[in-house]
C-alpha cells in the first residue's frame, strides 16, 4: 500500500514537473479541463478560404449562441461563462480570423465590419439561420454589426463591454492612446503584469511559470495584433448610426471599474436602441465572462428568460 501511494506521488510529482518544464502543455491542459467542463468540443471549419476554429457544445436541437471574442484575445475566454449555458443551449465560442487557431493571412482586413460579414457566413456554412450572439470588447463591436445588418438572423444581442460608441467620460486606454501608448499591444514580457492588471479587477489565479509564458506568446503577436489595431482605428464603424436598425432584445453588461472602455458608453448607446436591457457589474473590469463568470451567465440567461427567448432551436 505504501509503496503504491509513493508511486501515486512520484507520478504526480513528476507530472507536475513535466507541465511546469513545458508551459505550452500545461496551458493546453488547463484549456481542455476548462472546456471539458464546459461540455465543448474543438471543431474547425473552411469558410471562403480561411480555417475558423472554434469550440461547439450544448444540444444541437436547441438555440445556439454564438460567443466572440475581444481583441488579442480568443475562444478560451469563454469556457467559464459557457459552462452555465450548454445544459439549456447549443453554444459556439469562435476564434475569429487573426486570433487563437483560425487562420492568420497578413493580406486581408481583419476590421470589424468585414469580421461582422465573416461570422455571417461562417454561421450560415453551419447551416445555422437564426441564433443569438454575445461579444465583449471589440467583439462586442462586431456582434452589435451583425445584429444591425443581419436582423433577421439574430434573435438577440449580449454586449459585454463592447467597443464602437464615444464614451461620455473617456476611459483611460483612450487617454492613454492620444499620448501614443498602447497597453494591448506589448512591448516587453515586463509589460503583462501591468496589462493584466489594466484588463482585471481581480485577476484569476495563474502559475508564475504560465503567465511567463503567456508573456511571451503575446509578445510574438504583437505586431501582427498591432497591424490589426491600427486596422480598427483607421477602419473605425461608429455604432451610433447603427445601434437602431438592431430589432433584437440586447442586454448592456458591463464592469464598473472598466479601464478600457467606460462604462458611461451604456448612456450613449441605450436611448438608441430599441429593446435594451443593463446590468453592471460593481468592483469588475472589462472582462466580466472571466472575471465573474457565474453571476455574468446568471445576468445573461435572466435576460434571455425576460426576453422570452426559448430554448427549442429556431433555425
Amino acid at each position: 500500500m505504501k509503496k503504491a501511494l509513493l508511486a501515486l506521488l512520484l507520478a504526480i510529482a513528476v507530472a507536475a514537473g513535466v507541465l511546469y518544464a513545458f508551459p505550452s502543455t500545461l496551458l493546453a491542459t488547463a484549456q481542455y479541463v476548462e472546456s471539458a467542463r464546459a461540455r465543448l468540443s474543438t471543431n474547425s471549419l473552411q469558410v471562403d478560404d480561411l480555417n475558423i476554429t472554434y469550440y461547439e457544445g450544448g444540444p444541437e436541437k436547441a438555440q445556439t449562441i454564438l460567443l466572440v471574442h475581444g481583441f488579442g484575445a480568443d475562444k478560451s475566454n469563454w469556457p467559464r461563462f459557457a459552462r452555465f449555458l450548454t445544459q439549456d443551449y447549443h453554444v459556439i465560442a469562435v476564434d475569429l480570423p487573426g486570433f487563437g487557431d483560425s487562420s492568420k493571412p497578413a493580406n486581408i482586413s481583419y476590421d470589424v465590419g468585414t469580421q461582422a460579414e465573416r461570422l455571417a457566413d461562417f454561421m450560415r456554412e453551419l447551416g445555422i439561420g437564426r441564433f443569438h450572439v454575445v461579444g465583449n470588447s471589440m467583439g462586442g463591436h462586431i456582434a452589435a454589426l451583425l445584429a444591425a445588418r443581419h436582423p433577421q438572423e439574430v434573435l438577440s444581442v449580449g454586449l459585454f463591454d463592447n467597443a464602437g460608441v464615444t464614451a461620455p467620460h473617456p476611459s483611460e486606454l483612450f487617454e492613454r492612446l492620444k499620448n501614443g501608448d498602447n497597453p494591448l499591444v506589448l512591448r516587453s514580457v515586463t509589460d503583462f503584469p501591468a496589462l493584466l492588471d489594466f484588463v482585471f479587477v481581480q485577476k484569476p489565479p495563474l502559475p508564475s511559470r504560465l503567465q511567463d509564458y503567456l508573456a511571451e506568446r503575446s509578445l510574438e503577436r504583437s505586431a501582427f495584433n498591432g497591424m490589426v489595431f491600427q486596422q480598427l482605428r483607421e477602419r473605425y464603424i461608429p455604432l451610433e448610426p447603427e445601434l437602431p436598425k438592431i430589432t433584437a432584445p440586447t442586454l448592456l453588461l458591463w464592469g464598473d471599474r472598466d479601464r478600457l472602455l467606460d462604462v458611461s458608453s451604456i448612456d450613449v448607446m441605450k436611448p438608441l436602441l430599441k429593446k435594451p436591457s443593463v446590468a453592471i457589474l460593481r468592483d469588475c473590469g472589462h472582462v466580466p465572462m472571466i472575471e465573474r463568470p457565474e453571476e455574468t451567465a446568471r445576468l445573461y440567461l435572466d435576460f434571455l428568460k425576460q426576453n422570452h427567448a426559448p430554448v427549442t432551436a429556431a433555425n
